[in-house]
């Protein structure tokens, strides 16, 4: 066989070899891609937040005051620590009762804010007049008598804690003559002096009770220069229903005893202080928040006491003897279950006419309305007959 057959046979048996693997790579069948990974399903967005209910408190004081708009304020921060973010909580001090509380009142309401304490009595028509413009909002008036479908009133039976002062008063005093700075003559307060009175005397009956008035809530000058003109007329223990520690603080300078009120004062007169009526709004606020919360809030007139842990007779001092400080516990608790009550007849006007009939107990009605003082209070109602 010559060179030039065998590289023929060569090439014949290289083209073969290359047709055989061409057929054989034509039968193979492709295998199919793997499919991609499905893609994770997206996280679902947080739900956002609730907004927080929007508070607002409206004082007729200054919050440093020691007592009155000092208690409500405490309340306040009660409420900031019970429900945390779920409030929140703003307020505006020393407001007057007049045009200035009506602007104030407005902006808290076109400011956002669903719920909105007044916290004295000369807001409450205002209230009246600004709660069918904002109804939206729930509106809660301190001290009032008047309410409608989006505004309540609370109130304290601080003439609980009047009376308790003045079991230590009518125990403690040397001259049997007790005097009172008065605020503004209103029911509240009137219903407070003769109660304070009315606890005196069932120490001892000889108590008299002198009374001046300052027409005025916060006004610590003219509370000073009251309670010297009650010392100067022979009172030996002060009463007050003023909202400064004005009272106190004198009586500690003229070397006479004196409460505290609305809060613990005792720090103002160490040596003055008997004790310190006080009135702790904190669960009425709490209360009334958490309502709104759940949606439960609904209008209502409330007037908590001692039953309802809100009035109180605290820091009473070392000398008030022991049987007198038992008294107090004693008055106390028959408050709080319902087998005492202040106002139970007889009780007599300072006319020694019959205001309340021997066994009969005044309704809340009666207490509402009072103007008037009750027999041993001297001097005169101012505005009245």
């Amino acid at each position: 066989m010559t060179d030039l057959q065998k590289r023929s046979l060569i090439k014949v048996a290289a083209l073969s070899a290359v047709a055989a693997a061409a057929m054989v790579g034509c039968g193979k069948k492709e295998e199919a891609p793997a499919p991609a990974p499905a893609p994770a399903p997206a996280a679902a967005a947080p739900a956002p937040a609730p907004e927080p209910l929007k508070i607002a408190f409206a004082y007729v004081g200054p919050v440093g005051d020691g007592g009155y708009t000092f208690a409500h304020d405490g309340g306040r921060k009660a409420l900031e620590k019970e429900f945390g973010d779920k409030i929140k909580t703003t307020y505006v001090e020393s407001v007057p009762e007049g045009a200035d509380a009506e602007r104030v009142l407005r902006d808290m309401a076109t400011q956002g804010n669903k719920l909105i304490f007044g916290t004295t009595f000369g807001y409450m028509d205002i209230i009246q007049k600004l709660a069918p413009e904002f109804p939206d909002v729930k509106w809660e008036h301190a001290t009032g008598y008047k309410s409608g479908p989006n505004s309540a009133t609370y109130d304290f039976r601080t003439y609980e804690g009047a009376y308790l002062a003045g079991i230590i008063a009518g125990a403690m005093t040397k001259s049997n003559t007790l005097g009172v700075v008065g605020s503004v003559p209103i029911p509240e307060v009137l219903r407070n002096i003769n109660s304070f009175t009315l606890g005196a005397q069932s120490m001892n009956p000889k108590i008299k009770t002198k009374v001046v008035w300052v027409n005025e809530w916060f006004a610590p000058p003219k509370e000073t220069e009251a309670a010297t003109s009650l010392i100067n007329g022979g009172a030996d223990i002060l009463f007050q229903n003023t909202d400064s520690a004005a009272v106190l603080k004198t009586a500690e300078e003229k070397g006479k005893r004196a409460f505290g009120w609305d809060s613990d004062m005792t720090a103002y007169g160490p040596k003055a202080h008997l004790g310190s009526a006080i009135f702790n709004p904190a669960g009425y606020y709490i209360k009334t928040t958490k309502d709104a919360l759940e949606g439960k809030w609904a209008t209502q007139q409330s007037w908590w006491g001692v039953k309802e842990g809100a009035i109180d007779m605290v820091s009473m001092a070392e000398d008030v003897p022991a049987e007198v400080k038992a008294k107090v516990e004693e008055v106390k608790k028959g408050l709080a279950d319902g087998s005492f009550s202040i106002w139970k007849g007889p009780i007599a006007g300072q006319d020694g006419k019959e205001l309340i009939a021997a066994g009969t107990v005044a309704d809340d009605a009666f207490l509402k309305g009072v103007n008037f003082y009750v027999k041993g209070v001297e001097g005169k109602v101012p505005g009245g007959k």
